[in-house]
């Protein structure tokens, strides 16, 4: 057993156990998530989670904190004391963030055979202005959870891959509108379908797992349309495969 005490003054003891996993009794749901800042999670049933934005509420209680910290002398015994409480602050504000994924995470995972999620450049979006919202968000610790906890309950989990066009693409026919700028919350495609953008991105996503999964070379993806039979899917296409509409990996 290694114990030891992170900056917060907490105490951690970490051992091993051997453990077998116990998988969930099975379940004919299967869902598509898309994630984002204004509703951290959207269902492809049409449930929406608001975002906890965990840090941006404890801002006031840390901006405190530091101010206090800087005002202490270095080196001194108070100055030591603010530290504590700086980094007691930041340790809740972690915390909760991890619990709340846990209780999203196992939730999802508890009421679906099948979780399917884009595969998001997070790393790329905490370069641009929305970083602070981008780490506060942690999606990448959610969709770590998300994958652990379907190979422990017997789920299975898939990423979408990140230039899948899932905002732009009509769920109803297949359409690509040609630009979605971000401020476009809703829309309707020239085939008459209104489309929330959220919602419909994770119908899309939800489709385009679903496809991946049935066919091991990943035939053209499509939403409303049966993906391809497994016949059709070749690992070494002949020179003239786009003519069949499969898509070449």
């Amino acid at each position: 057993m290694t114990v030891i005490k992170d900056s917060a003054g907490r105490y951690f003891a970490s051992f091993v156990v051997e453990t077998s996993d116990e998988p969930l009794p099975e379940t004919g749901s299967e869902i598509g998530i898309d994630l984002g800042l204004t509703h951290y999670a959207v269902m492809s049933d049409g449930q929406k989670v608001d975002n906890p934005r965990t840090l941006r509420r404890a801002a006031k209680k840390l901006c405190k904190a530091q101010k206090a910290l800087s005002r202490k002398e270095k080196g001194s015994a108070n100055r030591a004391k603010a530290k504590v409480k700086v980094a007691k602050a930041y340790a809740k504000v972690a915390s909760t963030r991890r619990d709340w994924a846990h209780k999203l995470s196992t939730t999802i995972i508890r009421d679906n055979q099948a979780v399917y999620v884009e595969n998001l450049a997070v790393s790329g979006l905490a370069r641009t202005r929305l970083a602070k919202s981008v780490h506060d968000a942690g999606w990448s610790q959610f969709v770590a959870m998300l994958e652990y906890k379907a190979v422990r309950y017997g789920r299975h989990f898939g990423k979408i891959d990140r230039w899948f066009p899932s905002s732009k693409l009509c769920s109803a026919c297949g359409t690509i509108a040609e630009s979605m700028p971000l401020n476009i919350r809703e829309w309707t495609c020239p085939c008459g379908a209104a489309h929330d953008r959220d919602v419909n991105a994770a119908i899309n996503v939800l489709a385009a797992g679903q496809a991946e999964r049935l066919n091991d070379c990943g035939a053209q993806v499509r939403p409303g349309l049966v993906p391809a039979p497994r016949e059709e899917a070749v690992t070494h296409p002949g020179p003239h495969a786009w003519q069949t509409g499969i898509s070449v990996h």
